[in-house]
């Protein structure tokens, strides 16, 4: 029997946003912009295209603390040129309790932006 095959979903809901990031896949060290973000993955946009399904180190460099945000393993899951899918897959305690507070104050205040726009508060 034919296996079939199910697209390609998000589970959560991913914040826009333009913020640095650093990686390590196979030895290499490279920067990249964090374009979205999620509590459980993001996408990364990079001067060379990165390897699909291999794993690698990031450090997420978020403007709520001085300190660069570590998500010890991710796995890349699409790549569509220099734009790459990760999906996080172990995130430190407290990394990960910061990365979730993180997005949820950007829904947050992207939520109250799209309410003010629409009540006409915000030209």
């Amino acid at each position: 029997m034919e296996e079939l095959l199910k697209p390609y979903q998000r589970s959560l809901y991913r914040v826009p946003m333009s913020y640095p990031a650093v990686y390590c896949v196979s030895a290499t060290v490279g920067e990249g912009t964090i374009t979205n973000l999620s509590a459980l993955g993001c996408t990364v946009e990079t001067d060379e295209p990165l390897p699909r399904d291999h794993s690698l180190a990031l450090r997420l460099l978020l403007p709520d603390q001085p300190l660069s945000l570590p998500i010890e393993a991710g796995q890349v899951r699409w790549v569509q040129g220099v734009r790459a899918g990760i999906e996080f897959i172990q995130v430190e305690r407290v990394a990960n309790l910061r990365l979730h507070g993180f997005v949820w104050d950007q829904m947050v205040e992207r939520i109250q932006r799209i309410q003010q726009q629409r009540s006409g508060t915000i030209p």
